[in-house]
């Protein structure tokens, strides 16, 4: 199945996919203007295959596939692009704040580019809990070749996370300790149950959805933020539990010797609405990409 995407610039495919959060898995580095994209769909019964490239007049050609309904496909991948919100509210913010602006520019196309599903940020949360991120990746890349599914996608091989069935069915998996499994299948069945479904997580209070979200075994706050901000696609919620987000703020806002306050930070934000979410992820980016230390 063939589709287009019109982005309402600006959107870079290119930023998309060295976007550098999160599991490398089923995200090759880019090639040119495209990418490479392999989960499970949104009704956790389906997996696809996708493959997007970019041509230089900024429209996005889509190919999928997958046993799925291709336009849901199509909608999430629109999600985990970010491109299911107009670029023209993103622009206004940084005209109306000169940093945010500035780092637009120097970031020029970039948008958050989300988990697959809260599922896959879910069990990535298990997953990569007090685990260097390049272990946990592998741990995630040998489950996925296991229990998932291959796709063959521009020439290459790339693994899709298992169905939450799969998932709950299996035992044992290698590298993952008895306690952690109970925790993956608690991931799978509250999947089963539709108690990640994106849509209905962003549509909650975030302070609810969090404390929902942290009802799942071995699901604290920092992986329940994660969950609700990196795999719903809201993209006005502010929790302030980002580490590195006081200690970057201070050093693009100047705010003082230390990391920002939560009083700063909320009078910083507040231009930043209604895309709280995506400006605090750039200066994550920008930050990150300078080395910043995140205790300014």
């Amino acid at each position: 199945m063939k589709y287009t995407i019109a982005p309402d610039p600006p959107f870079s495919l290119a930023a998309a996919a060295a976007f550098g959060f999160g599991p490398r898995t089923g995200r090759p580095g880019p090639v040119a203007n495209e990418m490479s994209l392999a989960f499970v769909t949104d009704d956790m019964r389906h997996h696809a295959g996708v493959r997007l490239a970019q041509d230089p007049g900024g429209t996005v050609s889509v190919s999928v596939d997958t046993d799925a309904d291709g336009e849901h496909v199509l909608r999430q991948v629109r999600r985990i692009l970010s491109l299911d919100h107009p670029g023209a509210g993103w622009a206004e913010v940084g005209a109306r704040d000169p940093v945010i602006g500035g780092l637009q520019r120097d970031h020029d196309g970039l948008r958050p580019v989300l988990f697959h599903s809260p599922y896959e940020a879910a069990a990535w949360s298990i997953i990569s809990a007090r685990r260097h991120r390049s272990q946990a990746a592998m741990i995630r890349d040998r489950i996925s070749a296991d229990l998932g599914a291959t796709f063959t996608i521009g020439g290459e091989q790339v693994h899709a996370f298992p169905l939450p069935e799969r998932l709950l069915a299996a035992e044992t998996i290698r590298s993952v300790a008895p306690v952690r499994m109970g925790w993956l299948h608690a991931v799978a069945r509250a999947a089963l149950d539709g108690a990640l479904d994106a849509a209905r997580l962003a549509a909650m209070e975030p302070d609810h959805a969090l404390e929902e979200l942290q009802r799942l075994p071995g699901i604290g706050p920092s992986y329940a933020t994660l969950i609700l901000l990196r795999a719903t696609g809201v993209t006005d919620a502010m929790t302030f539990g980002e580490p590195r987000l006081p200690g970057y703020v201070a050093h693009f806002y100047g705010t003082g010797a230390g990391p920002a306050s939560r009083a700063d930070l909320e009078r910083i934000s507040e231009v930043w609405r209604p895309y709280r979410t995506w400006t605090a992820v750039l200066i994550r980016v920008a930050g990150d990409h300078l080395g910043v230390p995140a205790a300014a």
